[in-house]
């Protein structure tokens, strides 16, 4: 059994909305049932979902272990950049699901990770072993995974302070005027749809830079760095801050689509961090996939 400490920064009017919103993972279904099951409490109290937060409440989560055959190790092919006994470096493949959740318990990327690697760190439980970060399911390129516990709360730590830089590369709908900026605004799990995030002056911090580094017709080739790591944050952010929705992105783009693609053109390509061990900063790069550089080809003999 997994415990969940949280302490509540404000008030809320129902439990399951609350968590909802705490753990992005979990549907609110899911959470429901969860109380229900007196998995819930708050100040040491079994509460019914509808019950009231108040800022200052504390409230525990407990999530069941997994069955652990329904997790299983698959001989997925994966993009191993770099690897030793402390951690590896993936370039994951658009579509590849990072980790188990929501009942899809195969073809992720913990599934093949599992086949791999001889360890994982299991701080985040059965379901999550050895993730540090994470990568939306359409988004390419790089992540860190952590093989030890020591490794993975170091560089979770340099992920909450910064020090690990994350770049991305994305083609933007339309031609942005500015040549860089910092793009800063809360976020939050959508009310209108659960599925998605949308901008929320309640919601958590969230800050990308952005620069311009090649301009088209009617769109915009930019790159990305993240300073913090929310769900969606870069597809979000170019949507309703910058006005210049990500090409591909069937959730936060354009109903019309101009190219063929299964997503969208955004890459992880840079990453850097400092080993656990030795302190070393690390730098690792993944060229773009081929459906990106088609596009940026066709664009560019337009």
């Amino acid at each position: 059994m997994q415990e969940i400490y949280i302490i509540a920064d404000k008030d809320a009017p129902r439990l399951d909305s609350f968590l909802a919103e705490e753990e992005e993972d979990l549907t609110r279904s899911h959470i429901k049932k969860l109380i229900e099951s007196n998995l819930v409490t708050v100040n040491g109290k079994c509460e019914k979902p509808s019950k009231n937060i108040n800022t200052g409440d504390k409230i525990i989560l407990s999530l069941p272990d997994p069955v652990v055959s329904d997790i299983i190790a698959e001989n997925i092919p994966l993009d191993i950049v770099y690897e030793d006994d402390c951690l590896a470096v993936i370039n994951k493949k658009q579509g590849m699901v990072v980790h188990p959740a929501s009942g899809v318990y195969t073809g992720t990327l913990v599934n093949a990770l599992l086949y791999h690697l001889s360890s994982l760190s299991g701080i985040n439980g059965e379901v999550r072993p050895g993730i540090v970060h994470r990568l939306d399911k359409d988004t390419s390129g790089l992540l860190v995974v952590a093989k030890n516990d020591f490794a993975h709360n170091s560089l979770s730590k340099q992920i909450a302070e910064h020090t690990a830089r994350r770049k991305y590369l994305a083609v933007l709908e339309g031609v942005v005027k500015e040549d860089e900026g910092v793009l800063d605004y809360p976020i939050k799990r959508s009310k209108k749809d659960r599925k998605k995030m949308a901008l929320d002056k309640d919601g958590k911090r969230a800050v990308t830079k952005f620069k311009i580094l090649e301009r088209f017709k009617n769109n915009s080739f930019a790159e990305f760095e993240l300073e913090t790591g929310r769900t969606h944050q870069i597809r979000v952010h170019c949507k309703y801050l910058l006005h210049h929705p990500i090409v591909g992105d069937l959730a936060y783009g354009y109903e019309k689509q101009k190219f063929k693609l299964n997503g969208q053109l955004l890459h992880a390509y840079s990453l850097s961090f400092n080993h656990p061990i030795t302190n070393k900063r690390m730098e690792f790069k993944a060229e773009l996939p081929k459906y990106f550089t088609d596009v940026l080809d066709k664009l560019r003999k337009n």
